[in-house]
């Protein structure tokens, strides 16, 4: 007999190792700019083309999808950051204060969250309504690894040393 995949164990746990994973590349992303000779800080604001985001918007938007992921399901108050992130140092903080924050959920928080109704209001689609399920594999889960893979990507085009390990992490 099969346990049926709880809502709280297709979350948090898939969000807590997006982010671990992503604090893993990015710091071998700063390795790689100073043993390079090169201010870190610079590679916080490449991009793969023009018309899109920088690095550091790529890591704001990753833990933002998780953690207004997990309290929009457990219906509850996100806290808010104001993405003014400047180093490597200030994103580790930021993943780190993420993941805190995740561990305050539990099963019990997001009991019953598949059928949540969840609205987001996004500048260039409007409002979106989901419900709990609906909006954590079709847009939380979808957008947390889009901007975990960009950020990989980022750092992979501008030569760091970076293979399918560093990104999946290692085995749960």
């Amino acid at each position: 007999m099969s346990a049926s995949l709880s809502m709280y164990q297709a979350s948090v746990p898939v969000f807590l190792r997006a982010l671990r994973n992503l604090r893993h590349v990015l710091e071998k992303g700063e390795a790689h700019a100073r043993g390079q000779g090169e201010e870190p800080a610079i590679l916080l604001q490449a991009r793969l083309h023009e018309d899109m985001l920088p690095l550091v918007r790529q890591v704001q938007i990753a833990t933002d999808m998780a953690k207004f992921g997990a309290a929009r399901l457990a219906g509850v108050e996100s806290p808010r950051f104001e993405d003014g992130e400047t180093t490597f140092g200030e994103l580790y903080a930021r993943l780190d204060a993420v993941a805190d924050y995740l561990g305050t959920f539990d099963e019990a928080s997001l009991q019953g969250s598949e059928t949540r109704a969840v609205t987001v209001s996004t500048r260039t689609r409007g409002d979106l309504h989901f419900d709990g399920r609906g909006y954590l594999l079709g847009f939380v889960v979808p957008n947390l690894f889009f901007h975990v893979t960009i950020a990989y990507a980022i750092l992979r085009h501008h030569g760091v040393a970076l293979g399918k390990a560093d990104y999946l992490g290692p085995a749960a």
